[in-house]
């Protein structure tokens, strides 16, 4: 199991809360639908609690002030790849930062094998030598954490405690995906078959 390892297949979104009034209210459902990690670096909740990750826009408010509360342009991403995004326009990471286009090398860079994925990354600096230090740094202390404490690499690959419980949420619009709350994490771990790691 590596940590950076991007999702199989473009994401499609599970959640659709509407009518919230501002965008800190969709919080709960991002966390979920991002499995709580950043959708650009995978940056996770379990690793850095201290930068936090934010509820941020893929089609810039600046510009786009109609999608600014609009769920399907709400990304959840740390504060580096935010501010390394900042307002510009960029391929949807949901579609091409894919397993099979970008993969980790040893050394924490990126290699990608498609021009749109190649240009997401440069956009982004995710290969810059600060990123390319975080990631190898992390591979290091998961490969420690693996052969000498068990409790801890669980710790880190697991999932947070504090998954989001949907079901009691009632967003202000409704939700146009209300299935998807049964394929929440916390519906997962209610029904005893949420993974250890991920």
């Amino acid at each position: 199991m590596t940590p950076f390892q991007y999702p199989s297949k473009p994401h499609v979104r599970r959640h659709g809360p509407r009518g919230y009034r501002d965008r800190e209210s969709f919080r709960p459902w991002l966390r979920d639908e991002f499995a709580f990690r950043c959708v650009y670096c995978l940056r996770r909740e379990q690793w850095d609690r201290a930068t936090s990750l934010h509820v941020e826009h893929f089609f810039p408010s600046s510009q786009f002030p109609d999608q600014e509360l609009a769920y399907d342009n709400l990304l959840y991403a740390c504060n580096r790849c935010n501010a390394a995004k900042s307002d510009q326009i960029t391929a949807d990471p949901c579609q091409f930062l894919l397993a099979d286009a970008v993969m980790v090398q040893a050394d924490g860079s990126l290699l990608a094998a498609e021009r749109r994925s190649r240009q997401l990354i440069a956009q982004l600096r995710l290969n810059n030598a600060e990123m390319v230090h975080y990631r190898r740094l992390w591979l290091e202390i998961i490969a420690m954490a693996k052969q000498a404490n068990a409790s801890l690499y669980g710790q880190l690959l697991g999932f947070p405690s504090d998954l989001p419980n949907l079901r009691t949420l009632r967003p202000p619009g409704g939700n146009n995906r209300p299935e998807g709350i049964e394929q929440s994490y916390w519906s997962q771990r209610q029904r005893g078959v949420l993974p250890e790691s991920y």
